[in-house]
């Protein structure tokens, strides 16, 4: 009998007993990666934005934009 996933608890049966290390690789060899990683970032953040106080989502919301403002963005066509 074939088990079925979501694709947040696939990633979360996927990294569950990684070490610190080991995850930290995960998400350094991710980031900047093949597109495909973008699921599994998206989830782990997921994860880190359910378990962090507003205070320090207030501050990972101003990096986000302190970057997204550095990018030149091209104009749609």
């Amino acid at each position: 009998m074939p088990i079925t996933l979501s694709l947040r608890e696939a990633i979360v049966h996927k990294v569950h007993d990684k070490s610190d290390a080991q995850l930290r690789e995960m998400i350094e060899g991710s980031v900047d990666g093949p597109e495909a990683a973008l699921p599994g970032l998206g989830a782990i953040f997921e994860m880190i934005w359910k378990n962090t106080e507003p205070a320090k989502q207030d501050e990972l919301i101003q990096v986000a934009q302190e970057h997204l403002h550095t990018i030149p963005v091209q104009p749609l066509r």
